[in-house]
Order: C-alpha cells, then sequence, then structure tokens
C-alpha cells in the first residue's frame, strides 16, 4: 500500500475543521442567520469526528477495510451533497455531520493500514497537520473564487484517494463477533456528552460522568464488546493515549491563547494575524514527519521526554512573552509536539496488541487526540474568565 494514498485520504479531514473558520460571516449573510448559528456547522463537524472515529473503527474492526473504506466514502459524497443542493442551515449542519462520520473512518482506516510503521504513520498524522495549517487560507480563497459551498464541502477531497486505496488493499480477515450495539451507543452518548463540555459545561459534564459510569458496567458485561477490556486496560495504551490527549489540549490551546496575545501587543490586523500563524502550524506538522520518523531509533522513553519538554516550554514562554516571533516560535514548538505526538504515540499505543484489537484501539487513541482538540480552546477561555 503506498503510504501517500493513505495520507491523501486522511488529510482532508482537516478541512472540515478549520477551512470554514474565515468565511463564517459569509455562511451566515448568505442564509440570512447569526454568525454564531452558523458556527454549528463546525460544530457539526466536530461532533462527527469525535463520535465517527470509535464508531467506524469498530466497522473496521468487524467489517474490514475495504467495506469501511466504502461506506465512509458513501457518507462523505452524500454530506457534500446535501451542503451543495440544499442551502438551509439544518442541511448544513447534517451534511458536515455526515462529512466528518465518513473522513473519521478514513483517516482510522488510513492508520490501520499503515501498520505500526513509525515512517508510515507519521506521514498520515503530518499530512493532516500540514492540511489544518493551511485550511483557514484555503477556505478563504475557495469561497472568494467559486463558493463557500464548497469551502464547507472541502473534506470531499478525500474521496478522491479512495478508489487507488481500494486497489492496492488485500481482502482481510476481521473478527466475526456479533457486534455490541448498546456498547457503541453508551460510547457515542459519553463522546456526545464530552464534545459538548465546552459549550454547556454543568448538564454536560454530568451527562459524561453517567456515560462513563453505564460504559463501564458495560465494559464488566461485555469485555469483548464495542470497547475491548483487552485495549482500555492495558497501560500500554492508556499511557501514550493521555499523553497525546495532553499535547492535543496544548496545542489547540495556544492557538488561541497566541492569536490572543498578538492582538493585546502588536498593531496587527486580524488578516495579519491569521496569516502570520499559519507558519509556525505549517512547520509544526513539517517537521513532525521527521520526528516521528526517527522516534523508533531514539527509544521510547527519550522521545517521550523531549516530547512532553516540548509542550511544557511552548505554554510558559507564551505565557511570559510578549515578543511576536516568541510567541509564533512557542506556537510552532506547541505544533510540533503534538503532531510528532500523535504519531509516535499512535505507533506506541497499538504495539503491544494483537491484529483484531488493532482497529479499536486506533479509533480511541484518535478519540483522546480530537477531544484534547476540543478541550484545549476550552482551557484557554477558562483561564481568561478565571
Amino acid at each position: 500500500m503506498p503510504v501517500l494514498w493513505l495520507a491523501l485520504i486522511a488529510g482532508p479531514l482537516s478541512f472540515g475543521i478549520a477551512a470554514p473558520s474565515l468565511v463564517l460571516d459569509t455562511i451566515a449573510r448568505a442564509l440570512d442567520t447569526t454568525t454564531g448559528a452558523a458556527t454549528w456547522t463546525v460544530t457539526a463537524f466536530g461532533w462527527g469526528i469525535a463520535v465517527g472515529t470509535p464508531l467506524m473503527a469498530g466497522l473496521l474492526r468487524h467489517r474490514g477495510a475495504r467495506a469501511t473504506l466504502t461506506a465512509c466514502a458513501l457518507l462523505v459524497l452524500a454530506g457534500a451533497a446535501l451542503v451543495f443542493a440544499v442551502p438551509a442551515l439544518p442541511a448544513l449542519i447534517a451534511g458536515c455531520a455526515l462529512q466528518a462520520l465518513g473522513t473519521a473512518g478514513l483517516t482510522a482506516t488510513a492508520m490501520h493500514l499503515a501498520g505500526s510503521s513509525p515512517l508510515r504513520v507519521g506521514l498520515i498524522t503530518a499530512s493532516l497537520a500540514v492540511v489544518g495549517s493551511t485550511a483557514p487560507l484555503a477556505g478563504s480563497l475557495t469561497n472568494d473564487v467559486l463558493s463557500w459551498k464548497l469551502t464547507l464541502a472541502l473534506p470531499v477531497l478525500s474521496v478522491l484517494a479512495v478508489p487507488a486505496v481500494l486497489r492496492h488493499s488485500t481482502r482481510e480477515t476481521f473478527t466475526a463477533e456479533r457486534s455490541d450495539a448498546l456498547g457503541a451507543l453508551l460510547l457515542t452518548l459519553l463522546v456526545t456528552a464530552l464534545v459538548f463540555v465546552p459549550h454547556y459545561p454543568l448538564p454536560a459534564a454530568v451527562g459524561s460522568v453517567v456515560g462513563l459510569l453505564l460504559l463501564i458496567q458495560r465494559l464488566r458485561d461485555r469485555p469483548r464488546g464495542f470497547v475491548p477490556a483487552a485495549v482500555v486496560g492495558k497501560p500500554a495504551f492508556l499511557l501514550p493515549s493521555a499523553l497525546a490527549f495532553l499535547l492535543a489540549v496544548v496545542n489547540f490551546g495556544l492557538l488561541y491563547a497566541t492569536a490572543d496575545r498578538l492582538d493585546e501587543h502588536t498593531t496587527w490586523l486580524p488578516g495579519q494575524i491569521g496569516a502570520a500563524m499559519v507558519w509556525p502550524a505549517l512547520l509544526g506538522g513539517t517537521l513532525s514527519w521527521f520526528v516521528v520518523a526517527i522516534s523508533g531509533r531514539l527509544g521510547r522513553r527519550p522521545i517521550i521526554v523531549v516530547l512532553l519538554l516540548l509542550g511544557l516550554t511552548a505554554p510558559v514562554v507564551t505565557g511570559f512573552s510578549t515578543a511576536p516571533l516568541l510567541l509564533l516560535a512557542a506556537q510552532a514548538i506547541a505544533s510540533i509536539a503534538a503532531s510528532s505526538g500523535q504519531g509516535v504515540f499512535a505507533v506506541q499505543a497499538t504495539a503491544a496488541l494483537p491484529d483484531t484489537e488493532r482497529p479499536s484501539a486506533i479509533g480511541l487513541f484518535n478519540l483522546c487526540y480530537l477531544l484534547g482538540a476540543a478541550f484545549g480552546p476550552a482551557a484557554i477561555a477558562l483561564l481568561a474568565t478565571a
């Protein structure tokens, strides 16, 4: 399997997260609604990738890569068609959610097919970071030249590489166990509650606790169910997942903190700040591939120490500096740590697991990283109001 095709089906997921960020006002005017209401398209995409990552990993585990690729491509196409065909906010929200479900599955499948090679996994995670760093600019240019609808539908680019991946993939064995519908439902409810914690803290937090308790009970009743005890019960999986979550919190939190610091301590306009922040994320995503590629030579403990030091250095520099160059350098450091951590820790989290459990492990690991991306900006907002 040429790894470039895997990177191409995974990378466009980041368009759905970041591409609409500079055109929400345009979408609101076109729909005669508020910018806050238009933001629900981005929220729907965030919910879709958070929920879709473990759900599609479950499909991958039970039906294999070829069936998962086909189903996810159809979801992305259906979502893009809905965005184009029905210019109404509910349809746009549903279309973005469908695209998110599909691209989440394509990304999980790409990481599964990449195996345990740091070089291959690193290229996939680097593609997510590089696309994410350029997505706001790409979304804005697409809106200016073509249409805001196409900006919302940019994740459909991932489907272009699916035929090539299907052509190179072989039929693989997968578990014949009956599916655990209740376990999937409980995990979906838990993830939904966690995603809405930044928006509705108290009710979502209560829902998260209840959902977690119910899921733990389900894990005891069905240890080989949708959430396998053989995965979540291993410290070798839990520690890398927790570290990836923390690095994602730092990186995505600093995206907002750096913008605020630049606005406070420079005379730059918002457009200038946005343009200046492209290079740290782009540099971090590009360098992360080299970090992940050499991580096997460095050893498990040294690479963990290096990534944690980078993750700690970035917020310290951001908190105590007002110089634009230092603020942008700190953002680049955070981007390198998080993007590299996603690749390095994905390999570590799944290395000791049997092949039958790898799809579930990859889905749950990516879920931890995505939750970190959601909680990072919320943590900065809480600190700002404290």
